[in-house]
């Protein structure tokens, strides 16, 4: 049986969804996965930059939507887990995403995926999932934890919601 746990946060800017990520970094472990859903322009990539700075990433971080991952080494090496990057939008299905090497990806790094509801099917079971959405100028994320770890993860992003 798996736990679920839910979290709503609302950002009014760009900056603070970005911090957001960054908060949720401080806690990126090997083998986590965050699905990132939502429509476009809702936040995804921002939020997965943040992720990035907070884990001390190196180079820019923009939606892979036609490399379908970037991986980002962090620095010190060691340090934090490496990043992969991950954009579903164009995948047909979970099977893709196995083929592409899900599998070694959560051996030396962190997951997030971006539209990750085209590939849900491959997610493993304790799983962080965000949804983002458009209210206004705001953005609400809905936080749902899929088994232990993410609720750890999930925890750790409570203190830092708006």
């Amino acid at each position: 049986c798996t736990t679920q746990t839910m979290l709503t946060l609302t950002t009014t800017c760009p900056e603070a969804t970005r911090r957001l990520g960054e908060c949720l970094a401080g806690a990126l472990g090997v083998g986590d996965v965050i699905a990132l859903n939502g429509e476009l322009g809702a936040g995804k990539t921002v939020f997965v930059q943040g992720l990035a700075a907070g884990l001390g990433a190196i180079g820019r971080v923009t939606s892979p939507t036609f490399v379908i991952v970037r991986r980002h080494q962090t620095t010190p090496p060691g340090a934090a887990p490496l990043l992969y990057h991950v954009d579903a939008y164009r995948l047909t299905g979970g099977d893709e995403l196995l083929d592409m090497g899900l599998d070694d990806w959560l051996a030396d790094g962190a997951v997030a995926i971006e539209w990750a509801a085209n590939v849900a099917e491959a997610l493993p079971p304790d799983h962080l999932e965000i949804d983002f959405r458009h209210v206004g100028d705001a953005r609400v994320l809905t936080v749902l934890a899929h088994g232990p770890r993410a609720r750890e993860l999930l925890e750790h992003l409570r203190p830092c919601g708006y």
